[in-house]
């Protein structure tokens, strides 16, 4: 088989307790756009950050996420979550047929706030951009122990990143009651 026709749940498979990232179209496939499905955990942050020149398109295939994608009126490195743009925009929760596209230059975040994860189709121009970030970054979430800071940062630097406020995983407890602890990469 090409890779160019993919059944249902097929694609190369990145897992971490982070996400589930499924590539679906790449460069290898003579891409210009790399396309994923992937799947966010109840607590997962991707926290606000910017590219330079990548652009991507986020849909909502399956649950709800938080998003944002605009400029606030003020930048707070703590979190996103309540940013306000000059217009009035806001943070949107969106489920099940919302998109959200994110043109260069543009903070933009999601995050899964709710019990139950979420599955979406990503996709980012230029081809292989996030497909090398995928592929590093599940290697630092995999290494065990604490989080490599350093890694992280040196890693986002070249893969035209620039984080704004922490990635964060605050996976609820098995009481539902809350996080359990939190994870900041």
């Amino acid at each position: 088989m090409t890779g160019l026709i993919l059944p249902p749940g097929q694609g190369r498979k990145l897992t971490t307790k982070a996400q589930e990232v499924t590539f679906k179209a790449t460069e290898a496939h003579g891409s210009s756009v790399s396309i994923f499905e992937v799947v966010v955990p109840p607590g997962f942050d991707v926290g606000a950050h910017v590219h330079g020149e990548a652009q991507e398109f986020f849909y909502i295939l399956d649950g709800e996420l938080e998003l944002l994608a605009f400029e606030p009126e003020e930048r707070t490195a703590a979190d996103w979550h309540r940013w306000r743009s000059a217009d009035g925009d806001r943070v949107v929760r969106a489920t099940e047929g919302a998109s959200m596209f994110v043109p260069p230059g543009t903070p933009h975040a999601f995050r899964n706030a709710s019990r139950r994860p979420a599955r979406m189709l990503f996709q980012c121009l230029p081809s292989p951009v996030h497909e090398h970030y995928f592929e590093e970054i599940a290697k630092i979430w995999s290494a065990g122990g604490p989080v490599d800071h350093e890694a992280v940062e040196d890693m986002r630097r070249r893969y035209d990143v620039s984080q704004l406020t922490p990635l964060r995983y605050d996976p609820p407890t098995p009481a539902g009651d809350g996080p359990a602890r939190e994870h900041e990469a």
